[in-house]
């Protein structure tokens, strides 16, 4: 698995604010004003932390200044001062903390840490907007000032979320006997997430992991469901637990900490070794083959399981089918297939397009499928497809 050049600073910002006791929420805001800088300067800056009285001083030397308008639209502002050299004082307001060492699971905590506020927030501005609302006309003013507040709000959202959208959707692992490639689509245009994410990656063993999962609803809680159900998936696959236990493990994992979450969950792992695929499916829509020859088939398990949140959830009989060179494995969710309301027209629908899209660059299916299967839409939906092929033997 590749790593970016700027995680060892991302790492050493992480130690300090654990040991400092910052709290999750603003050590992701840090780290990710750290990282836009670094990419910005195209080198790691030079790091100085200092931790004492309640709170944790942190500064970046960087090799040339940091124009205001770059800094005004970091996640997290600086002190005013030295235009090279930025300082941040962050309060210290709990006991020291862990964080995890991979440093894609430590982005994922601090995702959730950072969603989880802004959902927090988006209720108490809610619920204040509310209160307003019931009051007589003598706090216009007011509400007029909370419209303005919401809109900014909405708008710094978006910023954030934009910005992590390569950590929600991480690029294809580095793998010689696949190719990988996905498509993603919000069912909000000014909502850059939803409900729907995957994640995909390198087992120790050498295998590919893949989790595809739907969270009911939409908006900035569905997102955080999703990312905790993938979050959850990912650390139990890195512990070593096999893949029929990972649904039902995750599920019951999540029970007390998210009662309310229901997401279905689809697990694919590929072994470039010998081209194998083992599939479980929680309540999720079933992928489709396509053979180099053309033929087409729904991978379906002997007893469909149950996802996250639903009644005795796991993921039933798994799937297990080897392809050959030029075979090519869809993965998706509902949104691809529902978009006139009826599920079971959308497959066949998709049945019969997948074959005339086989043939194109593996990179470019996902996007080309789903412009035809939603020419027109009664239900938009968050939607996802990822397109696995296998490739020749080399020589």
């Amino acid at each position: 698995m590749t790593h970016s050049p700027v995680a060892p600073l991302r790492h050493r910002l992480r130690k300090a604010c654990a040991a400092a006791g910052v709290t999750a929420d603003d050590r992701a805001k840090l780290v990710l004003a750290a990282t836009l800088l670094a990419e910005h300067a195209g080198q790691p800056p030079e790091l100085s932390t200092h931790a004492g009285d309640g709170r944790l001083a942190v500064t970046l030397r960087l090799p040339g200044p940091v124009g205001q308008d770059h800094r005004n639209a970091l996640p997290l502002l600086p002190d005013a001062g030295d235009s090279a050299t930025l300082t941040w004082h962050l309060p210290a307001v709990h006991d020291t903390a862990t964080v995890p060492e991979d440093d894609e699971l430590a982005t994922r905590e601090e995702m959730l840490a950072l969603i989880a506020r802004a959902d927090a927030v988006t209720q108490e501005q809610r619920e204040l907007k509310h209160e307003l609302a019931e009051t007589n006309s003598g706090v216009l003013a007011m509400y007029v000032e909370l419209e303005q507040r919401d809109e900014q709000l909405r708008q710094a959202h978006a910023v954030i979320f934009r910005e992590l959208e390569d950590a929600l959707r991480p690029p294809p692992p580095p793998v010689d006997a696949f190719e990988l490639a996905v498509h993603y689509a919000p069912s909000e245009p000014d909502s850059p997430t939803g409900g729907d994410l995957y994640d995909w990656f390198v087992l120790p063993d050498g295998k590919v992991h893949i989790t595809l999962v739907d969270a009911v609803g939409h908006g900035v809680t569905s997102t955080r469901h999703a990312l905790t159900v993938t979050h959850a998936i990912r650390t139990l696959a890195l512990e070593g637990h096999p893949l029929h236990d990972l649904i039902a493990r995750a599920a019951n994992a999540l029970a007390t900490i998210e009662p309310g979450l229901m997401a279905t969950v689809l697990l694919a792992r590929l072994d470039p070794a010998t081209g194998d695929v083992t599939i479980a499916n929680g309540s999720h829509p079933r992928p489709v083959l396509i053979t180099s020859a053309g033929d087409t088939e729904l991978l379906v398990p002997a007893r469909v399981g149950r996802g996250v949140g639903f009644p005795d959830p796991g993921n039933g009989s798994l799937v297990r089918r080897t392809l050959a060179a030029g075979d090519l494995l869809l993965l998706y969710t509902d949104g691809l297939t529902e978009s006139r309301k009826n599920h079971q027209e959308g497959e066949d629908r998709l049945l019969a397009a997948a074959p005339r899209h086989a043939g194109k660059s593996t990179a470019t299916i996902p996007g080309a499928l789903a412009a035809e299967m939603h020419d027109v839409v009664l239900h938009a939906d968050d939607t996802v497809v990822i397109a696995i092929r296998r490739r020749p033997a080399s020589p």
